[in-house]
This record gives structure tokens, sequence and C-alpha cells, in this order.
């Protein structure tokens, strides 16, 4: 993977804050989770969530880690909330 191309630089970004994000709404959330690697997958899926929420919602972050990692762990809360109701009927 080359770095020197922006295109690659920023998905990877992408994928490593919403790893993170997946991480800490694992540990947020109460109630039996769906794992390690489910639950840092719904937080990569939860980070276009965020994203896509914000925007809709007319709210500006910053830009910078802190701010898309708030964004991303917001998607991710949201898609582990909608899943694990759903799971639950």
């Amino acid at each position: 993977m080359r770095f020197s191309d922006p295109n690659t630089a920023y998905w990877f970004w992408v994928i490593l804050i919403g790893i993170l994000a997946g991480f800490l709404a694992g540990k947020l959330m109460r109630g039996r989770g769906f794992g390690l690697i489910v639950d840092l997958l719904l937080g990569i899926l939860g980070s276009f969530i965020g994203s896509w929420v914000f925007g809709k919602l007319g709210i500006a972050t910053s830009g910078g880690f802190i701010g898309q990692l708030l964004v991303s762990l917001v998607g991710a809360l949201i898609l582990l909330f909608l899943v694990r109701l759903v799971k639950s009927t």
C-alpha cells in the first residue's frame, strides 16, 4: 500500500478511526456485545453513517482527528443501537 496517494492515506485513516470508534462504542454500549471483530466492523460502517448524519444535520467538525473520531463514534453508537434493537426482536 502506497501512502503517497492522498486517497490511499484518506481511506487508511477512515478505517483506522472507524476501528477505534467501533471499539469505543462496544465498550460504551451496555449489555452483551457482538464481540470485538463485529464491533470493529460496525465501527467502520458507523463512521460512514456518522458522517452522513452530521452532514444531513448541517453539523461541521473541525476536520481533525478528534472531530472525526466523535463523528465516527456517534455513527457507531447509532448503528450498534439499531443492530441490537433488531437482534433483540
